[in-house]
């Protein structure tokens, strides 16, 4: 699949931001006043300005609110139904605590259930393709929930909770890289026509002579020996360099840099998501 910059910051940022959300509405004593408000804006901007970027990878972005009425079968009109109830609920959170020092807790759950299940709605839309033997298994929405979950937890300030999930996150993403390597792709041109038994079956000509959507979309190469290389980055960024980080004295200096690797980690996960999927019409292709 095409890596495109603006679904690599919508899967990266919204899934921050609602991490973060989940933990504010979770806390049972969360930060209030000034302080309340800097972490509600922050988690905020971050759930919303990834919504928003998901826009620009569509064709015509102002026909964006149709997707809500196919929530009965759409998994990304669900995610935008249940944004939309997770900000309204977390904003009525946010407002009570912030500005009239008043804690409603069951409200807060209602929140932090509701932003859990967007992860969850956003991860579903790649998960359900069985067009994409990579991103057809349960480990896609663990994936997608628990690096929402360590990133909210990290951002939130809770060391010693991300100390364990950080470890535990490295560990699901190179399980799904062993399982997915061995499993991906069963659907070849020889399986597709049924042809395999004859003996070894290639493409006589080339169905298109340029690229298309299919082509552009769909079918992306990226060398073996550069995914693992980026792998390596990536776990060394969002796991293993906020490990160390979270470690040393003065964790105000240390979170930072620790959120900053962090997110770059996830920004190289997010690529690397994208970019190794094979779509089946890859093989219509010769690819």
């Amino acid at each position: 699949m095409h890596p495109a910059p603006s679904i690599i910051l919508f899967t990266t940022l919204s899934g921050l931001g609602f991490g973060m959300l989940t933990f504010l509405g979770l806390d049972p004593d969360p930060p209030r006043g000034w302080v309340g408000f800097v972490f509600f804006l922050i988690a905020f901007a971050l759930a919303v300005g990834g919504l928003l970027s998901s826009t620009f990878h569509l064709g015509h972005p102002e026909r964006a609110w149709k997707a809500f009425s196919q929530w009965r079968s759409s998994w990304l009109s669900r995610e935008g139904v249940m944004a939309v109830v997770a900000l309204a609920l977390m904003g009525l959170h946010a407002l009570t605590l912030v500005i009239f020092d008043s804690h409603i807790w069951p409200l807060g759950l209602l929140g932090a259930a509701a932003s859990l299940a967007t992860i969850f709605t956003t991860s579903m839309i790649y998960a359900q393709m069985k067009t994409v033997p990579r991103w057809h298994h349960w480990s896609t929405p663990a994936l997608f929930l628990g690096f929402a979950l360590t990133g909210g937890a990290l951002m939130t300030g809770r060391v010693e909770l991300t100390l364990w999930l950080l470890p535990a996150l490295a560990a699901l993403q190179a399980y799904n890289w062993f399982d997915r390597d061995r499993h991906d792709g069963p659907s070849t041109i020889a399986t597709a026509t049924g042809l395999g038994k004859i003996g070894s079956v290639r493409a006589f000509e080339a169905p298109h002579t340029g690229e298309n959507y299919l082509t552009t979309e769909m079918v992306y190469r990226v060398g073996r020996k550069h995914a693992q290389k980026l792998r390596i980055i990536a776990l060394g960024l969002f796991a293993a360099a906020p490990f160390l980080l979270l470690l040393l004295p003065f964790h105000h200096v240390f979170g930072l840099m620790a959120v900053l690797s962090h997110i770059a980690g996830v920004l190289t996960q997010r690529w690397l998501f994208f970019a190794e999927a094979r779509h089946v019409v890859a093989a219509y292709y010769g690819r």
